[in-house]
């Protein structure tokens, strides 16, 4: 038998990260929730538990792994988003609390019967499931160029029982096919390859660069490809909504200004940054 915050607290002093000690506690606390269905409160509590052998090789395990920069929620195969666990693998991004704010605005800014929705480049998801459960009556879809990244999402929408067609679809490339929505969301490529220096490592080594990087000559590349085929989609007085790059919240904004998009703004997430701009067709 094992007191579980002794083992919890041995676990911690196993892990090397340069990374605050609540930091590091963070993540500890999100391994043994997954691996061995203890809750902070009863870690703290010092219930008692028995590890298996299978246990203690999985814990064995996550440490190593972390202690080589791998993001836990890799680790463990899932994160969480929106008060639910989404299952992600080094094919899609994890999901943010920034990108948290995002969708919380599109649910506070839709009033419409029955909405459509499109969600460009959307990775595991998040996005768009969170949508579909919370928006009652929606009909939404969701696109994405990597067949890994859709099989992932597919994969949460049937897991957390979502109704989201998914696409496979190069915005770059491609045109939007679908008519009258009435809001299109996306969270594309923001960090510009520049950036990488600036970056921790669990990142970089990490998660897809695909998802991650604008191109060198152009990071506005996808903003303003998007802003230019949402036109065609978006039906008059729809709403765009893209997170960004703090770096470029003016020259969004702008774009949306100049392809006649009106109430065109720069909203501010929790911590005081740049982070989505929208605007009404």
């Amino acid at each position: 038998m094992n007191n579980s915050k002794l083992l919890f607290y041995d676990f911690v002093k196993a892990i090397t990260l340069p990374e605050s000690r609540e930091e590091i506690q963070g993540i500890a606390y999100l391994v043994f929730e997954n691996l061995l269905g203890l809750s902070k409160a009863q870690i703290l509590a010092e219930k008692t538990i028995t590890v298996s052998p299978s246990h203690e090789a999985k814990l064995r395990d996550a440490v190593q792994r972390i202690n080589q920069h791998e993001p836990v929620q890799y680790v463990l195969g899932e994160a969480d988003f929106f008060g639910r666990k989404f299952q992600v693998s080094p094919a899609v991004l994890i999901p943010r609390p920034e990108t948290e704010e995002l969708v919380r605005l599109i649910i506070d800014r839709t009033t419409t019967d029955e909405p459509k929705i499109l969600d460009i480049g959307t990775g595991s998801g998040c996005i768009p499931i969170t949508l579909a459960l919370e928006i009652a009556g929606s009909i939404v879809y969701a696109t994405d160029v990597s067949t890994a990244a859709l099989a992932v999402a597919k994969d949460n929408a049937i897991k957390l029982n979502a109704r989201v067609t998914f696409m496979e679809h190069d915005i770059l490339k491609e045109e939007l096919t679908l008519r009258a929505l009435d809001v299109v969301v996306s969270n594309p490529p923001y960090i510009a390859p520049e950036e990488q220096r600036d970056m921790k490592s669990n990142v970089v080594d990490h998660e897809p660069h695909l998802a991650l990087f604008t191109p060198v000559d152009d990071p506005l590349i996808f903003y303003r490809t998007i802003v230019n085929k949402a036109k065609a989609a978006l039906r008059s007085g729809g709403l765009l909504c893209m997170e960004i790059n703090e770096r470029y919240g003016e020259a969004v904004l702008e774009l949306l200004t100049a392809a006649g998009y009106k109430d065109v703004q720069i909203i501010k997430d929790l911590s005081g940054k740049d982070r989505i701009v929208k605007g009404l067709l």
